[in-house]
């Protein structure tokens, strides 16, 4: 039967509408079940404090629960690799960190390609690193620390959460531009970490605001300096490692990544989603407590974001002649 050129026309253009009216569908019924952030860290560090802040907004604002599940291992790769082999819906987040960039130079043999595989959704947050040491180290100021270690070559231990996270990189940036000799002792996470400094087993930690700052704030930890390059609202009359190392900034930052392959209608709710949160005066008061700012913009600036840090700290890596596997 040979259909009128008008009712032809009208079905034709029905069928063309067909596939973005199912997109734009699934994106509002998204999420209809419980939707995981994995986090490459265990649970009470940073990384695990940004999710859980995050995952309680999405929860409460999409009616449906982001449960966090921690994978610690391999300085956050377990973690990565299993996102990106997990199915591309939208139901299986990864936590992004510094250490997602950092890795693509430290690790020789990855089985993936975080900046081709990785489906940017947002930035969350970023954030200063303490520059810490126990309240018996005899130095006070970041150029006392300096003259002890080069006094002492080789003497000193720098903690960090493990290979390749940023208190790890932090720490490796000052040694370099400090021209000072520490031993980088990686522990699984700051946690544990924090736990040996408090101890005074190590002397050193370059540690996340959000992970150290109420032990700084209790007087159990000494702050000497921040590491970003203006200094923290949090801890306004602490010094930048900056004031006396020129050029030195390192800043730990989280997002929010999916599996390559995610619907892009999936990825812009959920960005839109996550930036109303970090507008959310309560949620921006919460992360301002921690000594964090909240970071937020569009999967393409993500993205940049994503590739500027890759190129800087695979340099120092290069520079330090680090190597993981």
């Amino acid at each position: 039967m040979k259909l009128p050129r008008r009712r032809f026309l009208r079905l034709a253009t029905i069928a063309v509408g067909l596939p973005v009216i199912s997109r734009v569908a699934h994106a509002q019924t998204y999420p209809a079940h419980p939707v995981r952030i994995v986090v490459g860290f265990a649970a009470g560090g940073a990384p695990d404090i940004a999710a859980r802040l995050l995952a309680q907004w999405l929860s409460e604002r999409l009616g449906q629960q982001f449960i966090i599940e921690n994978r610690p291992g391999a300085g956050s790769n377990i973690a990565t690799e299993a996102v990106l082999d997990a199915p591309a819906d939208g139901y299986t987040l990864l936590l992004v960190s510094l250490a997602n960039a950092v890795n693509a130079t430290l690790y020789q043999q990855l089985k993936f390609n975080f900046i081709r595989d990785i489906a940017p959704v947002a930035s969350i947050s970023h954030e200063a690193y303490g520059m810490e040491v126990h309240p018996s180290f005899p130095a006070k100021t970041v150029p006392e620390f300096i003259a002890y270690a080069k006094a002492n070559p080789g003497k000193l231990n720098m903690a960090s959460a493990g290979n390749g996270t940023g208190l790890h990189m932090a720490g490796e940036l000052f040694k370099i531009m400090a021209g000072v000799d520490m031993v980088h002792v990686p522990y699984r996470g700051s946690p544990p970490a924090l736990t040996d400094l408090l101890a005074g087993q190590v002397q050193v930690i370059f540690c996340p605001l959000s992970s150290s700052i109420e032990y700084v704030r209790a007087g159990k930890l000494r702050a000497l300096a921040v590491t970003t390059a203006a200094r923290s609202e949090a801890l306004p009359d602490l010094p930048t490692v900056g004031e006396f190392v020129p050029d030195y900034e390192a800043s730990g930052w989280f997002g929010v990544g999916a599996p390559r392959k995610t619907p892009a209608e999936i990825v812009d709710r959920l960005n839109q989603e996550i930036n109303t949160g970090l507008a959310d005066a309560k949620l921006k008061a919460r992360f301002a407590d921690l000594g964090v700012t909240v970071f937020a913009g569009s999967p393409s600036d993500f993205a940049k974001h994503i590739t500027e840090e890759t190129e800087k700290w695979g340099k120092v890596v290069r520079t330090a002649n680090l190597r993981a596997d």
